[in-house]
């Protein structure tokens, strides 16, 4: 058994609180999505737009922020973006008060920083585990992304319970009481050293790195394809199940669930046999699953089964592609490395949902298209992973 560092466990649990606060943050629009589609009359495409704003700010975010913690340090990092984040969150709910889709899409603008805590904790967290651990501990940090399974479920809810403007309240300040624990209770791993190059250099040091722009392939498509299911997936139930938003987000919560369950246990399994198996099982079945959406299976438990199964292929490709990362990318760029290939993950959520919007058959009621492109993306990364990877290059340990 490896050896353990004291406290490496109570700062894995903040880190992956904070990631919970920020994820809530990051997604709490679409739950609401139906909501401003009502009263603002959107049509497919404004909703889209709206929704997947503050994933494409909280992505290209990321490639600065993973440097930066590489610079400050994850206790600083996170006080900071779970600082920012709060005010941001209290525009939005002034944004949709005023009933404003110009306003509301600039405030979901600014909640992207709320996105780029995962580039924050990937980095962090590495530090404290032996290289043999590293994809139990970013799986784990990762389930932070649970964060969207409680805005999708407690939103509409606490909106019905305690009003809109409450609801937002309620956020902002947990995104600060967790800041204050973050900040008095968080310490860096104690092999950790601030990297004080220039951050431009790093970034373009790391994107000059293969497995760099390989590993951001294929996170784009497996926590792209999360983060897509996870913002678009209210609108998709109520326009293909004619379901309300109260029961489309408890349904897109079961979702985020077993996309948080699975994650780690992708990184585990990664640990154990290497991450091409694991990833090439992920990629496999999202092509398969993303077909049956298509086929639009009838009745509560089929339906409900595909998307959890979905949900469950998406998440152990998650895992399994960062536990890659981890033994992939040279010690001194893992933070620029993760930054740049969490931002492509983002950037896989951003699109999707556009091209749904864009392309949905409002005659046919059918989203086919966007559908259709997922499965012959995730077959053709499928085929470019088994062919040209050749599994995890290195079992040393990655520390800054």
């Amino acid at each position: 058994m490896e050896p353990r560092t004291p406290g490496q466990a109570g700062n894995l649990a903040l880190a992956t609180t904070a990631s919970v606060t920020a994820f809530w943050a990051w997604t709490i629009i679409a739950p609401l999505s139906a909501r401003y589609t009502d009263i603002l009359d959107l049509n497919p495409t404004q909703t889209s737009v709206l929704v997947a704003m503050p994933v494409f700010v909280g992505s290209l975010g990321r490639i600065v922020a993973g440097a930066l913690t590489d610079r400050f340090g994850g206790r600083k990092m996170f006080t900071a973006v779970l600082l920012a984040a709060a005010p941001a969150v209290l525009l939005v709910a002034m944004a949709g008060m005023m009933e404003s889709y110009v306003l509301l899409v600039a405030c979901a603008f600014l909640l992207g920083v709320a996105g780029t805590v995962f580039a924050v904790g990937i980095p962090f967290v590495s530090p404290w585990y032996h290289p043999s651990r590293r994809g139990f501990a970013t799986g784990v940090f990762g389930a932070g992304m649970g964060g969207t399974a409680l805005s999708a479920f407690l939103t509409p809810r606490l909106v019905g319970w305690i009003g809109y403007l409450p609801t937002h309240l309620l956020v902002a300040a947990l995104l600060v009481g967790v800041a204050a624990l973050v900040w008095f209770r968080m310490r860096e791993a104690p092999d950790w050293q601030p990297n004080r190059n220039p951050v431009v250099p790093k970034l373009v040091a790391a994107a000059k790195l293969r497995v760099t722009w390989e590993m951001c392939f294929l996170y784009a498509i497996v926590f792209g394809g999360f983060v897509s299911f996870s913002n678009y997936l209210p609108t998709y139930l109520r326009d293909i199940y004619a379901m309300d938003p109260t029961g489309a987000g408890t349904r897109t919560a079961g979702f985020a669930l077993a996309a948080v369950i699975a994650r780690p246990i992708g990184g585990v399994i990664a640990d154990k046999i290497g991450s091409k198996p694991v990833v090439l099982l992920s990629l496999a079945a999202v092509a398969v699953l993303a077909f049956v959406v298509n086929l639009r299976p009838d009745g509560e438990i089929p339906a409900g089964l595909t998307f959890l199964a979905m949900a469950g292929a998406l998440g152990l490709g998650t895992g399994g592609v960062f536990a890659w990362v981890g033994t992939s990318s040279p010690p001194e760029r893992v933070g620029a490395v993760t930054g740049i290939v969490s931002a492509a993950g983002g950037l896989g959520g951003y699109f999707p949902p556009l091209i749904m919007g864009a392309t949905y058959d409002a005659e046919e009621n059918s989203y086919a298209i966007g559908l259709l492109l997922l499965v012959g993306t995730a077959l053709v990364a499928f085929a470019y992973t088994l062919i040209f990877l050749k599994g995890d290059r290195r079992k040393v340990p990655v520390s800054r």
